[in-house]
């Protein structure tokens, strides 16, 4: 007899997600999780040094976060761990007022992510262009490659061979078989080559200690006063903003590649969460890491919360049971997935040179500049928020252009028209006063603005003043043809913009 759509059994049923009875699912998410915990382990140690804390600092707050985030967060497959950008906020705190700080900055920079994604802030996202998008993307694989480049320069000859081994593994492995990740592969093939014959190589042990326990919850050691929060304040919320631009930059990017929606405001308010309970723990604090994200989701396919879960839980496991082996793993061999990665991110396409002859000259230029001031500051957040600014300057200036003015006089020579077409904000009004001939006009002059829209108050500052330039003159002004929207703003702000 079929089962009941409202039985509990089928109720149950419709509640699980669809990965839980796909196999296939299972094994790509948990390899995918693996392959992400190995690349986590030596970066998070990096920034870690970077923050000036211990290496198990980082490891913890990679492991919290990615946990956490697997379930609060808005994004499916999208990686949360500690990362450079929150490290190099973080830094100078711990260096002038210790660990405990830095842990109490964490806490409130959770807080802050909260509050900001409860009032909306991921929607802010709309209004990054493209061009800045791409910009991003390409800066982004920059840095994933220059972060590597160390780890080529003035090292054991052996590494050369072992890297080029790792990318060719990548390249020509999935063609046999996809089935296991590529990266995973190379990983435990090389590590397994260097071991066997007792290669000298950097290893993953080289960077630091491993942790030999799960941490601890606890309360940051600082004096809970007005002086401690005045502190760490403009830290923790330099540390939200960077934190929330990048993984809400990742999110998109990972929307665009996978052709889904994530809930943005569920992302941010979930990235508070996951640092306050990563504060909690101890941990340094982070954000969405796209290089790891871009490992997850391009290179290894993964598109569950498990993929998430795993990395963080696989990290905690493959350091606490299985440190010695995992110490033992070639440095080689994760920049070669690192390399890979970087090279699978870049959008090849954006400056191939068909598309650079296509594309106008302020894409472009945006696309640069969001590129250069990445790399230069080592900050993809500056990045995004210079690209973006630069996009609506030049946006507003293309804009102030389209608003024109052309007359016609009447021919009795009693009225003149002056139609008005374009839109109407501060960049377009500013020229809008000197178009009207106030000296030899006719004593009647209408404004017709059927073909314009206005904007902002400069807008309406505008026709006041032309209004006052003609009513000098003994000269009445009518306007008509605005639409219901700008009606309303000039209604409520005309005459109320300048002290009488």
């Amino acid at each position: 007899m079929p089962t009941s759509p409202w039985t509990p059994t089928a109720r149950l049923r419709g509640l699980k997600p669809e990965w839980l009875n796909n196999p296939k699912v299972w094994r790509t998410e948990i390899l995918a999780g693996l392959v992400v915990a190995l690349a986590l382990i030596p970066e998070a140690i990096s920034f870690s040094i970077i923050a000036g804390v211990d290496p198990a600092v980082g490891l913890f707050a990679s492991f919290t976060m990615a946990v956490v985030i697997s379930v609060v967060g808005g994004r499916r497959a999208m990686i949360s761990a500690a990362t450079g950008a929150v490290a190099l906020v973080i830094a100078p705190l711990n260096r002038e007022y210790g660990l405990g700080h830095l842990i109490a900055a964490v806490i409130l920079a959770g807080i802050i992510q909260i509050v900001l994604g409860s009032l909306g802030v991921a929607k802010l996202m709309r209004f990054v262009p493209r061009s800045v998008m791409v910009g991003f993307v390409n800066a982004l694989a920059i840095l994933i490659f220059m972060t590597q480049v160390p780890e080529m320069y003035d090292v054991p000859w052996a590494v050369y061979p072992l890297l080029v081994g790792g990318l060719a593994l990548m390249v020509f492995f999935p063609r046999i078989t996809k089935a296991v990740p590529a990266p995973l592969v190379s990983i435990v093939i090389l590590t397994a080559i260097t071991v066997a014959a007792g290669i000298a190589v950097p290893t993953v042990g080289d960077k630091g200690e491993l942790p030999s326990s799960l941490p601890v919850p606890g309360l940051p050691d600082v004096p809970f006063t007005l002086d401690t929060l005045t502190t760490i304040a403009p830290y923790a919320f330099a540390m939200a903003l960077v934190g929330l631009m990048e993984s809400l930059m990742t999110a998109k990017l990972v929307d665009d590649i996978t052709d889904t929606r994530s809930s943005k405001t569920r992302e941010s308010i979930g990235q508070g969460i996951a640092n306050i309970v990563t504060g909690l723990f101890g941990g340094m604090g982070g954000c969405a890491m796209i290089g790891q994200t871009m490992i997850n989701v391009k290179v290894s396919g993964a598109r569950t919360r498990l993929s998430t879960f795993l990395a963080g839980a696989f990290l905690m496991v493959l350091c606490i049971v299985f440190g010695p082996v995992v110490s033992d793993i070639p440095m080689a061999a994760l920049v070669a997935v690192m390399v890979m990665v970087s090279f699978a991110t870049f959008d090849w396409h954006s400056i191939a040179p068909k598309t650079l002859k296509r594309m106008p000259a302020g894409e472009l230029a945006v696309m640069v500049v969001t590129v250069v001031m990445v790399v230069a500051t080592d900050n993809l957040a500056i990045g995004v928020v210079v690209g973006s600014v630069t996009a609506m300057i030049i946006f507003a200036k293309r804009v102030a252009h389209l608003a024109r003015v052309s007359a016609v006089t009447d021919p009795d020579g009693t009225t003149v028209v002056y139609s008005v077409t374009g839109e109407l904000f501060f960049a377009s009004s500013n020229d809008l006063v000197g178009q009207f001939d106030y000296a030899d006009d006719p004593d009647r002059i209408v404004i017709d603005l059927s073909a314009a829209h206005i904007w902002d108050a400069s807008s309406v500052a505008a026709l006041d003043a032309i209004e006052t330039k003609y009513g000098r003159r003994g000269k009445t002004v009518e306007i008509i043809g605005l639409n219901d929207p700008s009606a309303d703003l000039h209604g409520k702000l005309s005459g109320e913009l300048t002290s009488h």
